[in-house]
């Protein structure tokens, strides 16, 4: 097929959702379908167009780890003031005019455009409906006639949608919905070395290391790792990610509370990720009760993390916070989950993995079959199955 996607995020940038959107775009250039990603570029940062550095899709290539770009990026200008539906009705304009078969998105104002103009649509939906608007527009997504699939990260996302939606169900004739998890590359994690050379490789202490990567937001328990940190001061924590000021905070807080074998790497190249989780005896995720996102707002209910998805295919023992979501995902026999915040529970299920490797090595054998369902390829194949 011809697949048009229609960009949410700025590219290139560190968010999670702009990994996600390259890594899908991807996905359907290998499996052989013809592919073309409209990026927005703001207007109204006080920089002449004209001045601007042309972008390239070589540019996301190099800044994603890409292996080559196989699929063409167009940037267009939006302006914030109009809501990004200047962007929309545009994007999809080019987009027929390129006889795209269909619309991929992510903005429900491409949705209405979509529908408007009579282009079928695929929409990802990666939170229900929020703010003055939001609700209203997706309700008119849910009842202009058109050829239309949903597709929420979560079935927890999906029934809270069609409890505040009636008309979002999978019974409703006038569209489709099919739940698509987040998931993960699996080529930078083919032949990881094991944890000790792997902390070699590094340069990081020969010890027992608990990792964790990703950002470091609000309600993503760093606290708690620093609290676990305190309580095990022979066991070498990495916390590999995050933004600057993130990092020098954390660091802050180390360096007051006296703790010495916490390690912040900060920013570093995605091709190296991989290696650093493989360099970690066991991996975090303890999100607390409530967890904020790139762009604020509160995911804990229905988050689908993508370092979870790479977290098992590391091979590694995980330990993460019993969200609903996550819960579709790990389970007591591919990792270990704890009561979000509460960290007696966490101290007596990292003390028990710290001590056990050969249940540490089960879990991680587990995680490597699980991890077969999670790629991006088989995610896009389900996606568009049968559209």
């Amino acid at each position: 097929m011809r697949i048009a996607f229609v960009a949410h995020s700025r590219l290139p940038s560190t968010t999670a959702n702009s990994i996600q959107v390259v890594k899908i775009v991807q996905a359907y250039a290998q499996l052989g379908h013809t592919v073309r990603m409209l990026a927005s570029e703001p207007l109204g940062e006080g920089i002449d167009p004209a001045a601007r550095p042309q972008k390239k899709a070589s540019d996301l290539a190099a800044f994603y780890a890409l292996d080559g770009a196989p699929f063409e990026v167009e940037w267009l200008p939006v302006n914030r003031r109009l809501r990004r539906y200047d962007y929309a009705w545009e994007a999809v304009r080019r987009a027929r005019a390129w006889q795209a078969d269909l619309v991929y998105s992510w903005m429900p104002q491409v949705g209405l455009a979509s529908l408007l103009q009579r282009v079928p649509l695929i929409m990802e939906i990666h939170e229900p409906p929020t703010g003055r608007f939001g609700p209203l527009l997706f309700g008119s997504l849910l009842r202009i006639p058109g050829k239309k699939r949903f597709v929420p990260l979560t079935h927890t996302m999906a029934r809270i949608i069609e409890r505040r939606f009636p008309l979002f169900s999978a019974n409703n004739p006038g569209h489709s919905i099919v739940v698509g998890p987040d998931a993960v590359d699996l080529a930078p994690y083919q032949n990881l070395p094991a944890p000790a050379a792997a902390r070699a490789a590094l340069k990081l202490p020969e010890r027992l290391t608990v990792g964790h990567t990703g950002h470091m937001y609000a309600g993503r328990g760093i606290g708690l790792v620093l609290e676990l940190a305190k309580l095990f001061p022979a066991i070498n924590f990495v916390l590999v990610g995050g933004r600057q000021a993130d990092v020098d905070h954390w660091q802050g807080q180390a360096a007051a509370a006296g703790v010495q074998n916490m390690l912040f790497t900060g920013f570093i190249d995605r091709n190296l990720i991989p290696l650093y989780q493989a360099a970690s005896d066991i991996l975090l995720m303890p999100y607390e009760r409530v967890v904020a996102g790139s762009s604020g707002g509160d995911n804990a209910e229905f988050c689908s993390p993508m370092k979870m998805f790479e977290y098992l295919a590391t091979g590694r023992a995980i330990i993460s916070s019993s969200l609903p979501a996550i819960g579709e995902v790990l389970n007591e026999t591919n990792s270990r989950l704890c009561p979000p915040e509460d960290l007696p529970a966490w101290t007596e299920t990292l003390r028990s993995l710290a001590a056990d490797a050969n249940l540490r090595q089960r879990l991680g054998q587990q995680a490597l079959a699980d991890i077969r369902d999670y790629t991006w390829q088989a995610r896009a194949v389900k996606v568009v199955e049968g559209f």
